[in-house]
């Protein structure tokens, strides 16, 4: 079951989530065209794209995604750029996206985790680099954090567990820095990869849950979308879970994030 998005929940944490993004394209080198073609896979809502189009104005860039509503959302950013280049916005599934002729850059934000096996991607992507283009992408490496082993631990419960049997992703989700290191350099590439834990000071009541209710918590609220009596319960649980896992302070809420980083060079 694919989870359904809510762009105004998922954006209520726009700040701490870009500073990723952020980081990630402080890493990207010069690409080997001055007017480059950009893919954006997985882009969501489309602030980010926008801000890569700012960074690389004279820059082509197309942002990809699944989800109508995320898509109808990005659109507010697609048009012309001050520098001679675009942005616009397409339906696409990253699982068997292909590009349509040679790139200067794909890159990819919080969204290869969604795609198991998305490693396997990496050759016919990094084949349709040109000389010199870069695959650049950021994955969280929180699978083991309190924030989802409760989350596995609940949909497993005996009141859950056939309702979400399945649903939800687990730490082979993504790979480690070492397993990315080497399918890289596999392939031809230059690659720097590294990994960053954030630790985020979040506002509000239950901002954890909030958090996770943007991204990871969606195919639990997808599949027990239809029983509001059981959502709800299944979300006070883990709300209680998550108040004791992540106490707050004086100043907010602390949450640690982990996330892995790559960039990658072709060179060949």
């Amino acid at each position: 079951m694919s989870a359904d998005w809510d762009p105004a929940r998922y954006l209520r944490h726009a700040g701490p989530r870009a500073r990723p993004f952020a980081d990630l394209l402080a890493r990207v080198p010069e690409l080997p065209s001055a007017r480059p073609r950009i893919a954006d896979l997985g882009c969501g809502p489309g602030t980010l794209t926008a801000r890569l189009a700012e960074r690389r104005p004279a820059a082509r860039v197309t942002g990809y995604d699944t989800s109508a509503a995320m898509l109808e959302r990005a659109r507010a950013h697609a048009g012309p750029a001050p520098g001679g280049g675009s942005v616009d916005f397409a339906a696409a599934d990253i699982a068997t996206w292909t590009p349509d002729g040679p790139h200067d850059l794909i890159v990819s934000n919080a969204a290869l985790q969604w795609v198991p096996g998305h490693a396997g991607r990496f050759p016919e992507w990094i084949a349709a680099l040109a000389p010199g283009g870069v695959l650049a992408f950021q994955v969280p490496g929180n699978f083991d954090a309190p924030s989802h082993r409760l989350m596995r631990e609940l949909a497993a419960a005996p009141r859950w567990r056939d309702r979400l049997d399945g649903v939800l992703r687990h730490g082979d989700a993504v790979h480690t820095p070492a397993e990315y290191l080497a399918a890289l350099t596999a392939e031809g590439c230059a690659a720097d990869v590294w990994e960053t834990t954030y630790l985020h000071l979040l506002p509000g009541e239950d901002p954890v849950l909030d958090w996770v209710s943007g991204t990871g918590l969606r195919p639990v609220l997808t599949a027990l979308a239809d029983d509001p009596e059981e959502r709800d319960a299944f979300l006070a649980a883990y709300g209680a879970a998550l108040r004791t896992a992540y106490p707050s302070g004086p100043h907010g809420t602390p949450f640690p994030f982990r996330r892995v980083f790559a960039v990658a060079r072709r060179e060949r």
